[in-house]
């Protein structure tokens, strides 16, 4: 059984919880509405689903809500912030935005981030590029989740890009993906739900396809396309990493392992398209290419989408209608909601 809520309703209960943990009403408005806007574009796994353990990683003191953001490095185009361990949602926030005031003034903006932890959905950071007409670019690393192509041990994260393209009158363009063949957070969603995996998203720790999400878990996620996706997964651990000095490829804790600091690395990009071309010319084009691609013949019956098409669709639907949560879901938010005396969903 599922139960829908309003947005509103989720956020303010969002917002009431984090609150407590130290966020102020700004940081706390950031960090809501991340997980929401995941809930409403149907990436269930990174909405507020997440919430009781990004507050269980305050309990345990593996996170820190109050870090104060540094900047280590600035120049023109580029700079390197140290989110000293705080919430990724607002270490994210802050470096995109700077990234898009850097953009304005040089045609692009290329700011990295060390020291801090899963920030959520990576489109929620390329799309703010989209309000002030430009492409967003998002690279995170996350914890050893895949093998490397050739070997049987876990070592490279699902370490996922996402891509933001402004248009005309088209829905944007947004690539949001992982390097594995499904994020992980989708096969955490499954075992909490105590729903099966499909065949090909991962394999056991004995390295056999399953079907078992827990078993999963314990096992590898499959790389898309095999060494291509590997490969990928390896260079963006390169980037948010190693040449942000924030970890070695493997060094970064998963959300859920509360033995000590995440030590996540981000990558966040702005391309101001003035600085190339006329911007309205810019959109003009993409939107005939998205016509152009639409107008071809399809090869099932049904619509043909664009990246990022579905999730607008269906935020427009759950905007309407409201964001459907299980109820093993609204039981664990409850519990988290009673322990900080904010009153339940219901």
């Amino acid at each position: 059984m599922k139960e829908l809520f309003k947005e509103e309703k989720l956020a303010r209960f969002t917002k009431d919880i984090v609150k407590k943990l130290g966020l102020g009403e700004e940081e706390a408005s950031v960090f809501s509405d991340s997980l929401i806007i995941a809930d409403l574009r149907g990436v269930a796994s990174h909405g507020v689903i997440r919430l009781p353990t990004y507050v269980e990683r305050v309990e345990t003191g593996v996170l820190n809500p109050r870090a104060e953001m540094i900047m280590e490095q600035t120049g023109n185009a580029a700079a390197l912030f140290d989110a000293n361990n705080g919430f990724g949602q607002i270490a994210g926030h802050r470096a995109m935005s700077y990234a898009i005031e850097k953009a304005r003034d040089h045609g692009i903006g290329f700011v990295a981030v060390k020291n801090s932890n899963h920030f959520g959905m990576a489109a929620y950071y390329a799309m703010m590029a989209l309000e002030a007409g430009m492409i967003g670019l998002v690279l995170t690393n996350s914890s050893p989740a895949m093998n490397p192509f050739g070997t049987i041990v876990p070592l490279l994260g699902t370490n996922p890009l996402a891509i933001a393209v402004p248009t005309g009158n088209a829905k944007p363009i947004v690539l949001d993906m992982s390097t594995s063949v499904v994020a992980r957070g989708k096969i955490r969603h499954a075992a909490l739900t105590g729903k099966d995996i499909p065949v090909g998203w991962a394999v056991d720790a004995e390295g056999k396809p399953t079907t078992d999400a827990k078993k999963a878990l314990k096992g590898s996620l499959e790389p898309i396309g095999g060494p291509k996706g590997s490969g990928l997964s390896l260079i963006i651990d390169l980037l948010c990493g190693v040449l942000t000095g924030s970890s070695l490829t493997g060094e970064v804790k998963t959300v859920t392992d509360m033995s000590g600091c995440a030590r996540t690395g981000h990558v966040f990009c702005a391309i101001n398209i003035a600085h190339f071309r006329n911007v309205e010319a810019f959109k003009n084009d993409v939107d005939a290419i998205i016509a152009m691609i639409k107008g071809l013949p399809a090869r099932t019956a049904g619509a043909v989408y664009m990246p990022g098409e579905i999730e607008f669709n269906l935020t427009a639907q759950r905007k309407q209608e409201g964001i459907p949560l299980d109820e093993a879901v609204i039981e664990t938010l409850n519990s988290v909601a009673e322990r900080y005396s904010v009153a339940r969903l219901s």
